[in-house]
């Protein structure tokens, strides 16, 4: 009995040893991008909500580190941040996309280690709420007579997401996509301030990014591509579906980890978002963002992640963009 007690007792340490770390000294999440987009929104909302948790002791730094929807910081924490355990970089759906077409150089889907989801977004059309077009109808039938007429502008390069959801509702309404008059920013919170400055007339983005211009009366948004309307404060905007359109554009947003982060080191974040995406606090600040509940760590997102990257390259194939 003694023996196997303290057989069992080495086990324990063993596996504790093997798996347990102390919390990173400092911590810090990239966004991907230039401060006011998606990125942004993700990586304030991991901050305060680690804060407010207690999971960390001293807020979290939030650095911003834009260029190709996310290749800047996906090569340089696989290449010269590689085992930083206290550093986190934001990702979405629309950084799998970039992946799946080869955007991101010689890195592949398998060179970080896919961290947690903290919740899914969708896409949207806007428009600044003095614009003519009051429906998503009215809009593709003026951009259907003449393409010049309407420029359309998005946080990124043709091919991203943002660019794939207006195309796809081009092609839908007969338009070829390659006629579209499309100007790219570098992040949202770009192509937002273009919209209000009257330098395009249509902005193609997720709905979190909307919710506070929504709240301030300047921007209408004339679809979201979810597979039903949202709840409250977005029960008025009317789905692309329910106007004709059956595309549906949901958002994933999380986090990912340099790939020479230990296992222990990954294993103590996957603990700290399974506690903290569980927390009232957090569920209030994601709620805030506009954001929909979809939590997702370890294997379960790797697997996802892969899936998706390997669904939107099929997408890009239908547009000549990947192979």
């Amino acid at each position: 009995m003694i023996r196997t007690a303290l057989a069992s007792t080495v086990l324990c340490l063993t596996t504790q040893a093997s798996f347990a770390a102390e919390p990173p000294s400092r911590t810090e999440c990239i966004a991907p991008a230039k401060p006011g987009g998606g990125f942004d929104l993700t990586c304030k909302l991991l901050q305060i909500s680690l804060q407010q948790t207690g999971l960390v002791d001293s807020p979290m730094r939030v650095t911003y580190m834009p260029g190709g929807v996310g290749a800047v910081a996906y090569n340089a924490i696989i290449a010269q941040r590689p085992a930083e355990f206290g550093t986190l970089v934001a990702f979405s759906g629309g950084s799998l996309l970039n992946l799946s077409q080869g955007k991101f150089g010689r890195y592949s889907v398998d060179d970080v280690k896919w961290l947690a989801a903290v919740g899914t977004d969708y896409g949207m059309i806007a428009v600044r709420a003095d614009s003519p077009y009051q429906t998503l109808n009215e809009l593709m039938a003026a951009m259907k007579k003449d393409a010049n007429s309407v420029v359309v502008g998005a946080g990124a390069s043709i091919g991203s997401q943002d660019w794939m959801k207006t195309a796809l509702l081009a092609r839908e309404a007969g338009i070829d996509p390659r006629k579209m008059r499309y100007v790219a920013f570098e992040g949202g919170g770009e192509a937002v301030t273009a919209l209000l400055g009257n330098h395009i007339q249509v902005v193609s983005g997720d709905m979190s990014e909307m919710v506070p211009h929504l709240e301030g009366g300047k921007m209408r948004v004339l679809a979201v591509m979810s597979d039903k309307r949202l709840p409250e404060p977005l029960q008025a905007v009317p789905t692309a579906k329910e106007q004709g359109f059956d595309i549906e554009w949901p958002i994933i947003r999380g986090f990912y980890l340099g790939p020479k982060v230990s296992d222990a080191e990954y294993q103590w974040w996957e603990t700290a978002f399974k506690k903290m995406t569980a927390s009232d606090e957090f569920k209030h600040q994601r709620d805030l963002r506009g954001l929909f509940e979809f939590n997702l760590t370890g294997n379960a997102l790797d697997s996802y992640v892969k899936q998706q990257v390997a669904d939107y390259r099929e997408k890009a194939k239908s547009f000549g963009l990947a192979k």
